[in-house]
C-alpha cells in the first residue's frame, strides 16, 4: 500500500511538466493560429465594410444608370409600402445614390476607394434617429464648388512625367480630384506653397483621371490631395518621398526644405538672446542677415536655399515682430514694422533694412547687393569678385590689361579697425556715379575716380594672422611681424599697399615659365604680372587718395617693371560654427529614424487588409505544428529504444551481480577486454615478410597417428 501511494504521487507532477512542456513547445503554431483566425474574423471584415453598391442590392463597378435603376426600384416599394424602410437603411441608400451617380465620385471610388463624405452617414444618423423619412433634408451630399483650371498649370500626366524628373530641381508633385472637397480647401494652400517654392523646386499637379500615373505614385491608403516629392538628381521611384504630415502651408514648405533639399532651419532669436548668442558668435568678417517675421512662421524654402548660398559670406536669424518691442527695433536697427529684412555691416555703418514680403528673386538681388562690408575683406571665397587674384581675373572683365588692387592688412586690433573706418570713408568720397568733367580731370584724385569707375580699381582688407603666408609675401619688410602672423608683442602695426596686375596677352604665362628661375625650377607663375607699392604717410584721407592716384597714373602711363612667380593661395576660412550645427542636426526623412518608424507603420497599415495574410499565417500555424510534432516525435522513439536497451542489459547485470560477489574489487570482463584491446600492437595488422624465418602468427600443428611413420 505504501508503494502504491508514492507512484501516485510521483505520478502528478510528471503529468503536469509533460503538459507544460507540451504547451511550451506548441506555444508559437498556437499564437500563429490564434492570429490567423482573428485576421479572418475581425481584420478582414473590418478592412472590406459592405460597399455602396451593396446597399442597393446590385453589382460592384455598375454603371451610373443602373445605380438609377436600383434606387427607383427601393423607392417605389417604398412608396407602395410594401417595404417601409427605417431611417438608417434610407440614409444608407440615399447616400449611396447620390454618391454614384455623381461622375467624377464614382470613378474615385470605384478606382481609390475614396469617400470623403462618409461623416455624412454618422452625422444623419445623429440628427435625425427616431424620426422620419420625410424629415430627412436633401441631397444629403454638397456639390463640390471646386475649378480645375487652378490646375491649370504644372499639369503632370503620363507623357511629360519622365521629361519633369529630368532637370537638376527638385520635384513637389500634389495628386488632386476636381470633386474632392479637401482637394477644394487646399487649393489656395498649394497656391502659396508654390509661390514660396518658386525658384527652388518645381512643382506640379496630377489629376486621378490620369488612373495609371495616379496609381503608380498614389499611395494604398485611400487619401487625398497626396504629395510626394522626388530630390534633386533623381530618376525613379526609389528616391521618392511620400508626405504624411499637416496640409498646412508651414509643415509642407519645411518639409520639402528640410527633408528634399537637405536645407536646416534658421533659428528665431529674442530681444534678450540676439546680441549674446547671435551677434557675438557670427564671424567678424560676415554680414549679419536678421529676418523681422509677423508671424512667427519657419523660414520659407527659397530663404534657406539663398541662406545656403550666402552662408561664406552672411550669418541668418529670424526674430518674430511684437509690438512692445517695436521701440527698441526702431532705435536699435530702424526697424519700423514686420516683414522687415535688416543687413548689419561694420560697426558704424548704418544697418541697411528692408521692409516688405519677398519673393525669391528679389531677395537674391537684395542679397547680392548687400554681401560685402561696405570694405569687404580679401578672402580665398572673394578674391575673384573682388578682382584682387593674381590669376588673372579681374572686374572690369577679360579684356582689361592692366587693374589696381588697394590692400589694407594687419591683426584684428584698435588700429585695424581706425584704418578700416578711414578705408570705407575713402571709398565713399571716390565713390562717384557722375561723369568727370573738364574740371574734375584736373583733380588730384581723377585717375583714382576713374579706375574706380570702370572696375579697375578695388579696396579690400586682409586679415595678417589668418592669411600669414599671403601677407608675408606682400609685406616683407622690418615690420612684418608687427602685422603678419600671431601677435607676438603688444605691437599692431596696419599696413596699406596697392598690388598692379598687368595680364600678359602674348603667352600662356600660366603654363610656361617665363624668368630664368622659373625655367631653373619648373616654377608655375601667375598669369598676371604684379608690381606691389607700399604707403608710409599718414592717416589722412586725401594724402592716401594722392598717393592711390599717383600710382595709377604711373602704372596707365608708364611701361613699369614687374615681378612674375607663384603667389601664395589664401587658406580657406573655416565655415560658420552655428550653421555647421544646424546643418548636422538636420537629418534627410530617408536616414531618419522618425521616418523610418513611419515608414514600418504606413506598410503595416497598408498590408492590413491584405485578404492573403490570413491564409499565410493559417499555413505558417501548420507547418509550425508540423515540425514541432515531428521532432518531439524523433525524441520520443529515440527514448523509448534507450529504455528497451536498458531492460535487455538488465538479466545480464544480475547474472554478473551473482558470479562476482563485489565489483568494487574484481575488474569488469568487459573493461579487460577492452584494456587488451588497447595494449596489443598496431603492427599486428602488417603482413608478414617473406624472409622471415619464424613467422609471427605461426602455430604448431599436432599431426595424427595414421599420418606417422
Amino acid at each position: 500500500m505504501a508503494t502504491s501511494s508514492v507512484s501516485r504521487v510521483t505520478a502528478k507532477p510528471a503529468a503536469t511538466s509533460s503538459l507544460l512542456s507540451t504547451l511550451k513547445a506548441y506555444f508559437i503554431p498556437f499564437i500563429l493560429f490564434s492570429t490567423s483566425l482573428f485576421y479572418q474574423l475581425i481584420v478582414i471584415p473590418r478592412a472590406f465594410p459592405r460597399s455602396h453598391y451593396d446597399v442597393l442590392g446590385i453589382r460592384a463597378h455598375s454603371s451610373i444608370e443602373e445605380v438609377n435603376q436600383a434606387y427607383e426600384k427601393l423607392s417605389s416599394k417604398w412608396n407602395s409600402g410594401v417595404d417601409v424602410p427605417s431611417t438608417i437603411d434610407f440614409i444608407k441608400a440615399r447616400y449611396a445614390f447620390e454618391l454614384l451617380t455623381n461622375k467624377i465620385w464614382k470613378r474615385d471610388y470605384d478606382l481609390f476607394s475614396i469617400d470623403e463624405q462618409f461623416h455624412v452617414i454618422e452625422k444623419a444618423k445623429e440628427q435625425y434617429v427616431g424620426g422620419s423619412i420625410s424629415e430627412i433634408t436633401l441631397p444629403l451630399l454638397e456639390t463640390i464648388s471646386f475649378d480645375p483650371e487652378d490646375h491649370a498649370v504644372g499639369v503632370i500626366n503620363s507623357e511629360n512625367f519622365l521629361s519633369k524628373l529630368e532637370t537638376d530641381k527638385a520635384l513637389l508633385i500634389q495628386i488632386f480630384s476636381p470633386g474632392s472637397a479637401r482637394c477644394a480647401q487646399f487649393s489656395n494652400k498649394w497656391k502659396r506653397i508654390v509661390t514660396l517654392l518658386d525658384g527652388v523646386a518645381d512643382t506640379g499637379v496630377i489629376d486621378l483621371a490620369d488612373v495609371q500615373l495616379a496609381t503608380y505614385l498614389a499611395e494604398k491608403r485611400p487619401g487625398i490631395p497626396a504629395l510626394v516629392a522626388f530630390p534633386p538628381g533623381c530618376r525613379g521611384l526609389r528616391c521618392m518621398s511620400r508626405y504624411d504630415g499637416e496640409l498646412s502651408v508651414d509643415s509642407v514648405t519645411d518639409w520639402v526644405a528640410m527633408s528634399i533639399l537637405s536645407l536646416p532651419r534658421i533659428r528665431y532669436y529674442s530681444k534678450d538672446s540676439m546680441a549674446q548668442d547671435f551677434l557675438l558668435k557670427s564671424k567678424p568678417h560676415k554680414v549679419k542677415v536678421i529676418f523681422f517675421s509677423q508671424t512667427g512662421e519657419r523660414a520659407t524654402p527659397f530663404i534657406r536655399q539663398a541662406a545656403k548660398n550666402y552662408s561664406a559670406y552672411a550669418t541668418f536669424a529670424f526674430v518674430l515682430w511684437q509690438e512692445g518691442e517695436s521701440s527698441l527695433w526702431w532705435n536699435m536697427l530702424g526697424v519700423e514694422s514686420a516683414p522687415a529684412i535688416v543687413f548689419l555691416k561694420e560697426t558704424g555703418v548704418k544697418p541697411v533694412v528692408h521692409h516688405g514680403y519677398v519673393n525669391s528673386s528679389l531677395f537674391v538681388d537684395i542679397m547680392e547687393k548687400n554681401k560685402y562690408h561696405v570694405l569687404p575683406q580679401l578672402r580665398s571665397v572673394t578674391s575673384k569678385e573682388l578682382g584682387c587674384d593674381p590669376r588673372g581675373f579681374s572686374r572690369a572683365g577679360k579684356d582689361t590689361k592692366i587693374w589696381y588692387c588697394v590692400v589694407l592688412v594687419g591683426r584684428y586690433s584698435k588700429e585695424l579697425n581706425e584704418m578700416r573706418e578711414t578705408m570705407r570713408r575713402i571709398q565713399e568720397t571716390l565713390s562717384n556715379d557722375r561723369d568727370l568733367t573738364a574740371v574734375d580731370q584736373d583733380l588730384p584724385s581723377a585717375p583714382a575716380l576713374l579706375a574706380l569707375k570702370q572696375k579697375r580699381l578695388t579696396f579690400t582688407w586682409l586679415d595678417g594672422e589668418a592669411q600669414k603666408s599671403y601677407c608675408f609675401f606682400y609685406i616683407n619688410s622690418e615690420n612684418s611681424y608687427e602685422t603678419c602672423g600671431p601677435m607676438r608683442d603688444i605691437t599692431d602695426t596696419a599696413q596699406l599697399f596697392i598690388v598692379r596686375y598687368d595680364r600678359n596677352d602674348t603667352e600662356d604665362v600660366g603654363k610656361q615659365p617665363t624668368s630664368k628661375f622659373s625655367e631653373l625650377y619648373n616654377v608655375e607663375t601667375d598669369p598676371a604680372a604684379q608690381l606691389v607699392a607700399k604707403y608710409n604717410g599718414s592717416n589722412k584721407i586725401e594724402q592716401i587718395v594722392q598717393w592711390i592716384s599717383e600710382i595709377i597714373k604711373d602704372g596707365d602711363s608708364k611701361n613699369l617693371p614687374s615681378f612674375k612667380t607663384r603667389t601664395p593661395e589664401l587658406v580657406p576660412e573655416d565655415a560658420d560654427s552655428s550653421w555647421s550645427s544646424w546643418s548636422e542636426g538636420t537629418v534627410s526623412p530617408s536616414r531618419g529614424l522618425i521616418h523610418r518608424v513611419k515608414s514600418v507603420l504606413n506598410k503595416v497599415h497598408d498590408y492590413s487588409g491584405d485578404p492573403r495574410v490570413g491564409p499565410f499565417l493559417l499555413l505558417a500555424a501548420l507547418i509550425s505544428f508540423g515540425s514541432v510534432w515531428f521532432k518531439r516525435s524523433q525524441v520520443a522513439q529515440s527514448s523509448e529504444a534507450d529504455h528497451s536497451s536498458q531492460k535487455s542489459n538488465e538479466p545480464e547485470r544480475s547474472n554478473q551481480q551473482t558470479r562476482v560477489p563485489d565489483q568494487s574489487n574484481q575488474p569488469n570482463a568487459k573493461d579487460a577486454t577492452m584494456r587488451k584491446r588497447r595494449t596489443r600492437p598496431r603492427n599486428d595488422l602488417v603482413p608478414p615478410s617473406m624472409t622471415d624465418v619464424d613467422p609471427k602468427d605461426a602455430y604448431q600443428a599436432e599431426f595424427s597417428d595414421s599420418d606417422t611413420g
